[in-house]
């Protein structure tokens, strides 16, 4: 299986107070089907919702995903 690197840093002074976003990068070895698996790991266990993808000539993906800011506690999905 391969591993995707995960960028740890979650971007709070957006411009949408609302919204909390977090960027991912995709390698271009990951199919389709496990990219849909992977965000939907995120979405079920720790609130994010696909925000935008773009899909580079190589095949790699950067992937924007954001969820409603909370009360701090929420505790973080480990990748």
């Amino acid at each position: 299986m391969t591993r995707t690197k995960t960028e740890t840093k979650h971007k709070q002074d957006s411009g949408d107070p609302d919204w909390e976003y977090r960027p991912l990068h995709l390698p271009p070895g990951i199919t389709r089907p496990s990219a849909a698996t992977q965000l939907a790991i995120h979405a079920e266990f720790a609130g994010w919702e696909l925000s935008r993808v773009l899909l580079y000539s190589d095949g790699s993906r950067r992937v924007w995903l954001r969820r409603r800011r909370t009360t701090p506690g929420m505790p973080e999905l480990l990748t």
